[in-house]
């Protein structure tokens, strides 16, 4: 695989098998026939470890679904990491009909069964809520002697970085991938499940440079920890400083991270639909909006079958991107 080293793709290969409102909002309507749903403690799966944009907005969610008495019963939140999603979503594939297991999406949602043997796919879950969207930064240590991006491009030019991600071809990688084909660099990819082992990673300069959500490493940013050098999206974090986007130099990325809201398959529809009830108090709380603004996420909300219509055409776009680059055939 172009920019790849046998290790790397090892490295890929195994982890890709690896398996503020005044007072309490109301209920949300139930149908006549669910009107006993919910009432049992509720199963929150994480497939990814703590720390990480996923592992936040999950936690994000849960908090305001609690403090506000949106879901009446316990929530128990789990992280079920490993595989780059394909553990936590294969527990998810196996409550098939339980209206009681829920988890959240990511890229990998997307990525992980276009290069991994999962037995699920994107559609097969019953789709809540498409809730907001985000891009990616490029990070090297704050010891780095690199102090910009235009001397990132260089430095890759003449030795070939290693850059890491979480998950293995998720988002994180198919951006990489598209920067150093278009500005002519190789690098070596190392995939990880959640991003403080990849922050330690970078800090202990076992990596060149890193992709990572704003979020997870707007702290060590603000420290001087870390250095940030592009931003993949349209606007970068205002946190992050005086950060370029790397369209400005000349690389169009256009790949952004959908972050939703999904049931086990065969959900009931009154259950479904409860939850997409359920969502639309929570991202009308000032909590919600806080986190969208805190994480610098673009919020773009769709309900149950939209939602699911822009999953599967994401999926088709990042199908085409991979096969084009070579990395699954």
């Amino acid at each position: 695989m172009i920019g790849m080293t046998g290790k790397a793709w090892s490295l890929i290969k195994a982890g890709a098998m690896a398996g503020v409102v005044a007072a309490p909002l109301a209920l949300p309507q139930q149908a006549a026939a669910q009107e006993d749903y919910p009432s049992e403690q509720l199963e929150w799966t994480i497939a990814f470890g703590p720390g990480g944009g996923n592992d936040i907005m999950s936690r994000t969610i849960v908090d305001i679904l609690q403090k506000y008495d949106i879901y009446p019963a316990e929530i128990a939140v789990e992280n079920r990491a490993g595989g780059s999603g394909a553990v936590g979503w294969g527990y998810l594939y196996s409550q098939a009909g339980n209206p009681y297991a829920i988890s959240t999406t990511s890229g990998s949602y997307i990525t992980t069964p276009l290069q991994a043997d999962t037995p699920w796919g994107p559609s097969d879950f019953t789709p809540v809520a498409l809730l907001a969207s985000d891009d990616l930064v490029l990070l090297v240590n704050g010891d780095s002697e690199i102090d910009s991006f235009e001397e990132f491009i260089e430095s890759a030019r003449e030795n070939p970085p290693t850059i890491g991600g979480i998950g293995t071809i998720n988002v994180d990688f198919i951006v990489a991938k598209i920067l150093s084909d278009q500005a002519d660099f190789d690098f070596d990819y190392v995939s990880f499940n959640d991003a403080g082992e990849m922050n330690t990673a970078l800090l202990s300069d076992a990596l060149d440079a890193m992709m990572a959500n704003p979020a997870e490493i707007l702290g060590l940013v603000e420290s001087g920890d870390m250095k940030a050098l592009a931003f993949s999206g349209d606007t970068p974090p205002s946190a992050l400083g005086d950060v370029p986007t790397m369209a400005e130099s000349g690389y169009e990325i256009g790949v952004s991270l959908p972050r939703g809201l999904i049931l086990a398959p065969d959900v009931s529809e009154e259950a479904q639909n409860w939850w997409i009830e359920a969502m639309k108090q929570v991202v009308e709380t000032e909590e919600w909006k806080n986190y969208i603004e805190t994480n610098q996420l673009t919020e773009n909300i769709q309900y149950g079958d939209e939602f699911e219509e822009t999953i599967l055409s994401t999926q088709e776009n990042f199908e085409t991107i991979l096969r084009e680059q070579g990395v699954i055939d």
